[in-house]
């Protein structure tokens, strides 16, 4: 039995608290504004409650830039965040406590080193960000309903912070509570697949015509053929963030062309969103 369902101490009095506050209205709109959450069975929908009233319980939603955190702004976060532990436990939640919220995109100071030993150091645009030990950090823009769906900021951030349970950034989230999934096994599959998607893009890549720019919209009729965002290449550890929005938001085409990699994601989740979604 989890910690925060046990009835033991302040988490299970103030995940009461959330819930009492949550009214059947608002969470049946603010679950149909998010329409990777159709076909839910009323199982799913109540243990999906409660686990957004756990992270409403034990989150702090900061907003800054002069946005105001709403009511609806914080479930919004917390369903989307709490999909992906649906079936799993919430402590792979645990250790942090703070999500900030920004109107819109941000810049993040980036520094690297070279293999050179050169220090580069810019500015990155981002929708999103989660800190080792810290909060995440996220666009209201690009987190709330109606934002593109084929992509989810929230879900992204939050497979982070699950890799992240497990170790460093490596993709591999902990899997000591998944008995049917060796280390071994997971390593394999992610690195073959990384592999085959890395192909497939310098296959589409080779496909762009020299007079349309590939970091434009006109390229996207190309890119779209993939089953994953071009960033999903970067790392492993984007390849598995990315990897997650796209199981739960668009999971068909990610079946489709790295099959063994979404039976795998199928079973760390414990949800197969194919079946679900239809």
């Amino acid at each position: 039995m989890f910690r925060w369902l046990s009835g033991r101490g302040a988490g299970r009095r103030q995940v009461e608290r959330e819930l009492a506050r949550i009214s059947d209205p608002d969470w049946r709109a603010a679950v149909a504004a998010l329409p990777f959450l159709r076909g839910l069975s009323p199982q799913q929908d109540e243990a999906l409650r409660r686990r957004a009233a756990w992270l409403l319980a034990s989150k702090t939603y900061t907003g800054v830039r002069g946005l105001e955190v709403t009511d609806a702004i914080r479930m919004s976060v917390a369903i989307q965040a709490a999909l992906p532990i649906l079936e799993l436990d919430p402590v792979l939640y645990e250790g942090w406590v703070e999500i900030v919220l920004y109107p819109e995109g941000f810049i993040i100071p980036r520094r690297e080193v070279d293999d050179s030993g050169v220090v580069h150091e810019y500015l990155q645009p981002a929708s999103g960000e989660a800190w080792d030990g810290g909060p995440v950090i996220l666009s209201w823009e690009d987190s709330a309903p109606g934002a593109p769906r084929q992509t989810n900021v929230v879900i992204h951030e939050f497979a982070h912070k699950l890799d992240l349970h497990g170790g460093e950034a490596d993709g591999m989230p902990a899997l000591h509570a998944h008995r049917d999934i060796r280390p071994r096994e997971w390593q394999r599959v992610l690195e073959a697949s990384l592999d085959r998607f890395e192909r497939m893009l310098d296959a589409v890549e080779a496909d762009i015509p020299r007079h349309v720019d590939p970091e434009s919209a006109a390229a996207s009729r190309w890119y779209d053929r993939l089953p994953l965002d071009p960033y999903a290449a970067t790392d492993v550890a984007e390849f598995f963030a990315v990897s997650s929005e796209a199981f739960f938001v668009s999971p068909a085409p990610l079946a489709r062309d790295l099959p063994e990699w979404y039976g795998l994601l199928a079973r760390y989740y414990r949800q197969d969103p194919l079946l679900r979604l239809g």
